[in-house]
């Protein structure tokens, strides 16, 4: 499909990474499974090919590109069936890496952005807790100020690439009676004393991806590793929701597509009743149905994307994405699985594969019932 948004540049970099992608990561992540995360060697790998963090400036060690040149990576790890070791780029790109270039002094921006777009260092984002996992404002990790030290104690769980970074922006209560308000974001390395990371967790999907709780003994750091003002951690996490949302939309999407594609090539051969499964009405339809809701899903997420690269896309509209893409992802391996027959069964399967990874799309960066509030919320507060 021809898509405006991107242009010539864009197009040239997709096919430097897709054959990248082809090359030096697909055939490692069944191995990725076995060993709970992207390897190093993978990830400086990834840091030389420029699929790292493609919006850094190069004043910070970045390519310079704009947010589009991470829509490919994206897209292309999605298309490429690599979810897991796609949501780990993306927690470190898109999420993680963000904060810093947005909200980081500039040591800090000369000191990790270098590292992190080279692949050198492993970025996470270390927010959700055992009791606060959509609302933020009910963590508790507690980092209080002594001199000139932060001593951080707390929980964090169902942290991506917690088991391997070496860097996290950690969301930490510094002043507990202010509620969200009281909340600040804290950079912790990974070899601080006190610093503990649990065992790998298995997932029912995306087991590549690493996924590890985090647990904070009265760990220090020094008050410069602290992100932006003290307290203003909640209105950070806020204005970068909307981007983190955003690349599930276009990840959702780029299944649904790919789904659909490995499908119709399945359909196509696969024999039944005199002729192919694709010959059947039930099975075009199916299809036909899907295509279409892609297609405006298609034309949602580029809209979304032009919106946010001009800086204009609010919570809202990211959440009405995120809702309608990452459901339409579900639909779509679901009811692609199921003309795949038994074989769609199969773990080996491809189809099998995106899913039992697509499953967690619908809780990640905020649960559908949490989209479906934010946009409920919207449509009544002039009511009121």
């Amino acid at each position: 499909m021809d898509r405006p948004i991107f242009d010539s540049y864009h197009a040239e970099f997709r096919d430097q990474i897709r054959r990248f992608i082809a090359a030096e990561l697909a055939p490692k992540e069944s191995v990725w499974a076995e060993t709970d995360g992207v390897d190093r060697e993978s990830w400086r790998a990834a840091g030389n090919a420029g699929i790292l963090c493609c919006d850094i400036a190069e004043e910070y060690g970045g390519p310079g590109g704009d947010f589009l040149f991470n829509v490919v990576v994206i897209e292309e790890m999605a298309r490429a069936g690599l979810l897991g070791a796609g949501g780990s780029f993306t927690v470190h790109s898109d999420m993680m890496a963000t904060y810093i270039d947005s909200f980081g002094s500039e040591d800090q921006k000369q000191c990790w952005l270098p590292k992190m777009v080279a692949g050198e260092i492993v970025g996470s984002l270390a927010l959700t807790e055992p009791a606060a996992g959509s609302d933020l404002k009910s963590i508790a990790t507690r980092a209080v100020r002594e001199g000139d030290e932060y001593v951080i104690s707390g929980q964090k769980i169902y942290i991506t690439n917690g088991g391997i970074a070496d860097l996290m922006v950690v969301a930490c209560k510094t002043d507990p009676s202010a509620g969200g308000r009281g909340i600040s974001l804290i950079l912790v390395e990974g070899d601080r004393r006190g610093l503990g990371r649990g065992r790998p967790l298995k997932k029912i999907g995306i087991p590549s991806q690493n996924t590890c709780e985090l647990f904070f003994d009265s760990v220090r750091v020094p008050v410069a590793n602290l992100l932006g003002r003290e307290n203003g951690g909640f209105g950070m996490l806020i204005t970068k929701l909307a981007r983190e949302r955003l690349t599930q939309t276009i990840r959702g999407i780029a299944v649904a597509e790919r789904a659909i594609e490995m499908t119709v090539e399945h359909t196509s051969q696969r024999r039944a009743f005199q002729g192919v499964l694709g010959d059947l009405q039930n099975t075009r339809f199916k299809l036909a149905e899907l295509s279409a809701l892609v297609a405006a899903g298609r034309a949602l997420a580029d809209k979304q994307i032009a919106l946010y690269s001009a800086g204009e896309l609010d919570a809202v509209e990211a959440a009405k994405g995120k809702l309608f893409a990452t459901d339409l992802q579900w639909r779509a391996v679901d009811e692609c699985m199921q003309l795949f027959g038994g074989a769609g069964y199969m773990q080996e399967t491809p189809i099998a594969r995106l899913f039992v990874d697509s499953r967690v799309s619908k809780i990640a960066g905020g649960a559908s019932e949490v989209m479906k509030h934010i946009i409920g919320d919207a449509l009544f507060r002039d009511r009121h």
